[in-house]
């Protein structure tokens, strides 16, 4: 208190030596002689007004977008400074960092200038008591981006979500789906598109920057190659684990689980409390972005209500015992779609994800195997995993995903563990799996799914139609008719047959198979599946750097009233290169339509990419650029 007191101690001596030079048309206190009496009373009430509430607070001004506080309930006391946000934390219930440790921290860079003691602001502030509730998402009520809601000790709980502390009962299908409400959500805002700083969560919060995640992006902003991007950044998405080691022995092989002491760990990638402001401000659609889905007596059951995925529909699915599935939350989260994006590089293939919010004691989804290599990621809560070995050949790294399962279809796990927050599974294609939440703690966790369809198979699927047509072409063996007689002795009632013709008739085709090797366009298929990797995969994250040399870096600019630097175009003499690796792709093809497919594929990278995350048009996302001398 005795720190609010100097504050307004200083602030009435400066008004007092202000008030010795008045300026009489300014229209502020400080013309208080040349007002009617009046007026000057009512001023001095609000000077005193103001002078008051300096001295009981150390807050900005209301009428500041940025630091913004508003309570719960009416006299709720002292709100924390600007941008401070807690959530419930259902183990510990106790308040914590929004994306910090366990302590309220200050996201507002208004409530920061302040430079208040830490000391000073816990003296004032009154203590605070959450909603409580057992699991997210019994969240706070809802808030303006950059402000706290707390419900101070001496008032009655406010909530906004009733989660009962019971496992779920099981509801029939037909009455959630005629349960399922819409009301109406507010805007969404903008977030960055780079890598550089200050990273901000899906909430408009910014993330704390002692997490691990912090850490790693702002290390890749410093590294200039978007393929050793993609190689750090891997290399902490397994660590310990060297790399080399994961690929060499385990890539395609082997379940893996990476157990982290670090609940941390993933901090800032995603929380049930962004799904619930996506839910708020985001078009997500049942069935096209969300889908909500159970497990009961071996059987699932998808329960998705038509039109928008709005809160009261989601969550009273949730309650029910509904695990969440959020298709493509790249499309909607900045850090995942960067995330991503950076990835793909490494594997040389498209990098997808899909989000799962379990509620306690359910499961889900059936078992069943997938057509491409997963990464789970544990966000929050625990999760009972089970993984089990392909059971037949022709299910090893399985070309398309399977049924649902029976439990009696399923031998011994290879693998049986627990996931906690910070700990990451691997397991091929082919590997059967399922999850399951026990102990009353939900669970939210994140695949990471890539290598869909990227098979020798594939590769071959496409080289040989083309090989043989060249064939063809170029040599005359291949042009040759067929014998006369050959349906006397070839095909299926033949084939136990031992007549001569049917011997040779086999030598000649394999032969001509032997062949085709040398008029395989191996070069060409790869160019294709290169150009159908730069179509499909997400759109590049650029890094401080690289936006400074694309396009927005241009010194045209507005100075002294005039334009300046309008005429530093491109030129003979001007050096140029490609921002990132894979970007662009030289072909030889002499397809009259091969520019404009290119241009339609970088545009159409960014289907699943929310449209605002990515404002740079097709031609700007390839070249820096600078000017030789300049």
């Amino acid at each position: 208190m005795d720190g609010l007191r100097a504050s307004g101690g200083l602030l009435r001596r400066g008004r007092l030596r202000r008030r010795r030079q008045p300026q009489p048309h300014s229209g502020s206190v400080l013309a208080l002689p040349l007002r009617p009496r009046k007026i000057r009373r009512q001023l001095r009430r609000s000077v005193a007004s103001r002078m008051a509430a300096l001295r009981a607070q150390t807050l900005p001004s209301e009428d500041s977008e940025d630091s913004r506080v508003e309570s719960t309930v009416e006299d709720a006391g002292d709100p924390l400074p600007g941008g401070a946000a807690a959530i419930p934390d259902a183990a510990r219930r106790e308040p914590y960092g929004h994306l910090g440790p366990a302590e309220l921290r200050e996201a507002s860079p208004a409530a920061r200038s302040l430079q208040t003691p830490r000391a000073l602001v816990e003296a004032q502030t009154p203590p605070a008591r959450l909603v409580e509730g057992p699991t997210p998402p019994a969240r706070l009520v809802e808030a303006p981006a950059l402000s706290a809601r707390l419900v101070p000790a001496s008032a009655p709980p406010a909530r906004l979500l009733e989660v009962p502390a019971a496992p779920p009962r099981v509801v029939e299908a037909s009455a959630l789906l005629c349960n399922a409400q819409h009301l109406a959500a507010a805007p969404p805002s903008a977030a960055p598109a780079t890598l550089s700083g200050p990273q901000v969560d899906g909430t408009g919060g910014e993330l704390a920057w002692d997490s691990p995640l912090q850490r790693v992006l702002a290390e890749l902003n410093r590294i200039p190659s978007s393929r050793r991007r993609a190689a750090r950044l891997f290399e902490w998405l397994i660590s310990p684990m060297p790399p080399d080691h994961f690929y060499r022995r385990l890539w395609e092989r082997e379940a893996v689980l990476v157990r982290r002491q670090d609940h941390a760990y993933y901090q800032g990638l995603f929380s049930t409390a962004d799904l619930d402001s996506m839910l708020r401000h985001e078009e997500v659609q049942f069935g096209q972005h969300l889908d909500a889905a159970r497990y009961i007596n071996g059987r699932r059951e998808t329960l998705n209500p038509p039109g928008r995925a709005l809160p009261a529909a989601a969550w009273s699915l949730y309650q029910a015992g509904c695990s969440l599935r959020l298709l493509c939350p790249q499309a909607f989260s900045t850090t995942v779609w960067q995330f991503l994006a950076v990835l793909q590089e490494q594997f040389g293939s498209m990098a997808g994800s899909n989000i799962y919010l379990t509620p306690p004691n359910s499961q889900g989804f059936a078992p069943h195997y997938d057509d491409i290599e997963a990464f789970v990621l544990q966000l929050e809560g625990r999760k009972l995993w089970r993984v089990y070995r392909p059971r037949v050949p022709t299910e090893e790294l399985a070309l398309t995903s399977s049924p649902n399962f029976s439990q009696d279809d399923l031998g011994e796990p290879v693998l049986q563990t627990v996931l906690e927050p910070g700990d990451l599974l691997y397991f091929p294609r082919g590997f059967i799996h399922q999850a399951e939440c026990q102990d009353g703690v939900h669970s939210l966790h994140l695949t990471l799914s890539t290598y869909q369809r990227n098979t020798w198979g594939d590769f071959l699927e496409a080289v040989l139609p083309l090989a043989v047509q060249a064939a063809m072409e170029e040599n005359v063996e291949f042009r040759r008719g067929l014998p006369r007689d050959f349906m006397d002795y070839m095909g299926a009632q033949h084939s136990d047959s031992k007549d001569p013709r049917r011997t040779a008739f086999m030598e000649k085709v394999r032969v001509l198979v032997a062949r085709l090797g040398h008029f395989a366009p191996v070069d060409a298929v790869a160019d294709q599946r290169a150009k159908d990797f730069i179509h499909d995969s997400l759109p590049p994250v650029l890094t401080d750097r690289e936006k400074a040399l694309s396009v927005y870096g241009l010194p045209i600019r507005w100075e002294a009233g005039e334009p300046v630097n309008v005429g530093a175009q491109l030129t003979t003499e001007t050096e140029v290169h490609m921002l990132q690796d894979g970007i662009a792709r030289l072909l030889e093809e002499s397809s009259p339509n091969l520019e404009s497919e290119c241009s339609h594929g970088w545009w159409k990278r960014a289907w699943c990419t929310r449209e605002r995350a990515v404002d740079l048009e097709p031609e700007d996302l390839g070249l820096g650029w600078w000017l030789v001398g300049s």
